[in-house]
C-alpha cells in the first residue's frame, strides 16, 4: 500500500516537472526566455524545454503584421487646414525580437509619434492640390523616415498608406465652386466655338448659293443672248435689213415683258391699245419711233 502511494507521488511529480519544463510556441509567435531574470534565448514555433524554477517565459511576442491608424490635423503650403488619416503596417523583426522587447516599452505609441512628426513635416511643404496628387510619394517618404527610426528598435515598417486627406467643409465648398466655374467656362467656350462653326458654315452655304445663282443667271442670260442671235440670223436670212430685225426683236422682248407682268403674282392690270390687231401695230410703231429717236439723239 505504501509502495503504491510512493509510485503515484513520483508519477505526479514527474508530470509536474514535465509540465513546468516543456512548452509549445504557436505559429507566428516568439517566446523570450529569461534565466534568473536575465535574457537567455528566443524560442520560435515548436516544442521546447526550460529549466523549472530557473527559466521563465518573459514575453510572448506576436510576429504577425500589425496595423496602426494615425489621424492628424495639419496645414498645407497654401494655408489650408486638412485632416490626414494614415495607416502603417509593421511587425517585429525576427532577428531582433529581444531588442524590440527590451528597448521599446510602447511600440505603438512610439510609432504613432514618428508618424505624426513625419506627416507634419511633409504636408506643409505641399499645396492642397499637390498633397492630393502626390499622396503616394508622401506615404513613401513617411515610410522610409519612420522605418529607419523603428529599425533601431527591432521593428520593420512593411507599408505606409495615406488613406484620407480631408479639408474643412468650407474649403470643400470653395473647391466645388471653383470646379463648377471652370466647367461652365469650358462649356461656354465650347458653345461659342460651335456657334462660330455654325456661322461660318452658314456663310459658306450662302456664298455657294449666291455663286450658283449667279452662274444660273449668267447661263440664263447667255441662252437668251444666243436665242436672240439665232433669231436675228433667221430674220436676216429671209431678207430683212438690220433695222427691221432690231425692231422685231425689241418688239418681241416687249411682248415677253408684258406676258411676264400678266403672269406675275403681283400683276394688277395691264392696259393695251383697244384696237386689235391694229393696236399691236400702233405699239410696234411707237417702239420703233422711240428707238429711232434714241439713236438719232
Amino acid at each position: 500500500m505504501g509502495l503504491g502511494i510512493t509510485l503515484a507521488a513520483i508519477v505526479v511529480l514527474i508530470i509536474i516537472v514535465v509540465a513546468c519544463t516543456a512548452y509549445v510556441v504557436p505559429q507566428q509567435q516568439a517566446y523570450i526566455i529569461e534565466r534568473f531574470g536575465k535574457f537567455h534565448a528566443v524560442r520560435f514555433a515548436g516544442i521546447h524545454c526550460k529549466l523549472p524554477l530557473i527559466d521563465r517565459i518573459a514575453m510572448k511576442t506576436n510576429m504577425r503584421v500589425s496595423q496602426l491608424n494615425v489621424k492628424i490635423e495639419t496645414k498645407t503650403l497654401d494655408n489650408v487646414f486638412v485632416e490626414i488619416v494614415a495607416s502603417t503596417q509593421y511587425r517585429v523583426n525576427a532577428e531582433n525580437v529581444a531588442k524590440a522587447y527590451y528597448e521599446l516599452r510602447d511600440p505603438q505609441g512610439q510609432l504613432r509619434s514618428y508618424m505624426e512628426d513625419a506627416l507634419r513635416s511633409a504636408i506643409p511643404t505641399l499645396t492642397l492640390d499637390d498633397a492630393f496628387a502626390r499622396k503616394d510619394d508622401v506615404a513613401a517618404d513617411v515610410q522610409q523616415t519612420v522605418g529607419n527610426e523603428m529599425a533601431r528598435f527591432g521593428f520593420t515598417v512593411v507599408k505606409t498608406l495615406i488613406t484620407s486627406i480631408d479639408p474643412s467643409p468650407q474649403v470643400k465648398t470653395a473647391m466645388d465652386s471653383i470646379n463648377a466655374a471652370q466647367r461652365e467656362k469650358e462649356a461656354t467656350r465650347q458653345r461659342a466655338e460651335a456657334m462660330r462653326i455654325q456661322i461660318e458654315t452658314q456663310a459658306a452655304a450662302e456664298a455657294e448659293k449666291v455663286r450658283l445663282q449667279g452662274e444660273g443667271q449668267a447661263n440664263y442670260r447667255r441662252e437668251i443672248a444666243n436665242g436672240i442671235v439665232d433669231q436675228i440670223k433667221s430674220l436676216q436670212e429671209v431678207g430683212m435689213d438690220i433695222t427691221a430685225v432690231n425692231n422685231v426683236v425689241l418688239f418681241n422682248q416687249y411682248l415677253d415683258v408684258l406676258r411676264a407682268l400678266s403672269e406675275s403674282n403681283n400683276a394688277k392690270t395691264v392696259v393695251l391699245p383697244a384696237s386689235t390687231p391694229g393696236g399691236y401695230s400702233e405699239v410696234f410703231d411707237q417702239m420703233t419711233k422711240a428707238m429711232v429717236a434714241s439713236q438719232e439723239s
